[in-house]
């Protein structure tokens, strides 16, 4: 299960956000300019046509779409793996000590005096 749960973080997740990121940047502002057109929003226009906010948006949808399942399922497989005991030699062990029970002996001796 740790080993699913590392291929989906780092083989999955980790590339999809930086693919949401670029998607993101890559768009343009409402008002023209801004970090899409600082980016490549002029290629990406050249390279879809007319429609390039529609697949930039259509695009950047779909991969928050895949983002948030993604992220669900790794925080249900950590639920899973918690309730489980699959990572038991990860958390310290639970040592239960009897209390101890007060002595009556005196706790130190007095010093001797020097004449």
């Amino acid at each position: 299960m740790n080993i699913l749960l590392s291929i989906l973080t780092w083989g999955v997740l980790v590339p999809l956000s930086v693919f949401l990121i670029l998607m993101v940047l890559m768009q343009k502002a409402k008002s023209d300019g801004g970090m899409g057109a600082a980016l490549g929003g002029g290629m990406a226009e050249s390279a879809f046509g007319a429609d390039t906010n529609n697949v930039l948006v259509k695009a950047t949808q779909t991969a928050a779409i895949a983002f948030f399942v993604i992220t669900f399922a790794l925080y249900l497989g950590h639920i899973y793996q918690r309730a489980h005991g699959a990572g038991a030699g990860d958390s310290l062990p639970t040592i239960s000590a009897p209390a101890a029970a007060p002595s009556s002996a005196p706790a130190s001796n007095p010093a001797p005096t020097n004449p």
